[in-house]
This record gives structure tokens, C-alpha cells and sequence, in this order.
């Protein structure tokens, strides 16, 4: 049992769990608001345009009454909610790239410098003019 509790209290007490702990805390406080925005703001002023409450608009069919206007509140709350966290995430990026330089890949190909043609980059001997490749300069040590 000892043993248990201890894989435990390393499990929950690891950066990636308090992290997502936080997150879905944070979350759900946004909901919130977002809820707030769409029910307080957004909707009503919709409901203008519909000469009512938003939230209100209902249909009846075959007995069973529809409230079609709680259902597009709920998907304007999912569409502020994914635009916001579509933008975090899109800025989150961009600061992860500030100060990381772009390491060019290495070549893998070279041209002979007796036809021109491009060869892979370790051919001793091209295979178009057959002619014997010289072999790379050692790199220099750049002293500083």
C-alpha cells in the first residue's frame, strides 16, 4: 500500500498533471464568461431581430417542442470557445519559435566538376561521365 501511495503522489505531483489541473480549472472559469457573453450579450441582441428572447425560440413538432434557440446558443459558446483557444494556441507557437534559428538540412547532393551533372553527395565516381571525384577538404578548425 506504501508503495502504491508513493507512484501516486509522483503521478499527481508531475508537471504535466498540475499543468492540465490548472488548465481545465482556467477553462472552466472562461466558460463561464463565454456562457455570460453569449446569454447576456450576443443572444439578446439577436433576439432583437427576432422580436423575442433567443434563448425562448421553440418549435412544436409531433407533440414534442424543440428549443432550437438553446441549442445555437450553445453552439455560439463552442465556436467563441474553440476561436479563443484556436488564438492561444496559434500565439503559444509563435513565441515558442522566437529565438530558435532554422538549421539549413545538410546537402545531400554535388556537382561534378567535370560535366556539371548533380550526383549524390558520397559517389566517388560519377555515373554519368564516369570520372573519379575528388575527394572533400577536411574542415578547417576555426580558432577563436
Amino acid at each position: 500500500m506504501k508503495k502504491f501511495m508513493t507512484e501516486f503522489k509522483e503521478f499527481a505531483m508531475r508537471g504535466n498533471v498540475m499543468d492540465l489541473a490548472v488548465g481545465v480549472i482556467i477553462g472552466a472559469a472562461f466558460k463561464s464568461i463565454v456562457d455570460s457573453l453569449v446569454t447576456d450579450i450576443i443572444s439578446p441582441i439577436i433576439g432583437m431581430l427576432c422580436k423575442g428572447n433567443f434563448d425562448t425560440l421553440q418549435v412544436g413538432f409531433l407533440g414534442v417542442t424543440l428549443t432550437y434557440g438553446k441549442f445555437i446558443t450553445a453552439v455560439i459558446n463552442f465556436l467563441i470557445m474553440a476561436f479563443v483557444v484556436f488564438l492561444l494556441m496559434k500565439g503559444i507557437n509563435g513565441l515558442s519559435k522566437i529565438g530558435k534559428k532554422e538549421v539549413p538540412a545538410a546537402p545531400t547532393t554535388k556537382v561534378c566538376p567535370f560535366c556539371k551533372s548533380e550526383i549524390n553527395i558520397e559517389a566517388t565516381k560519377c555515373p554519368n561521365c564516369t570520372s573519379e571525384q575528388p575527394k572533400p577538404k577536411p574542415k578547417e578548425e576555426v580558432k577563436l
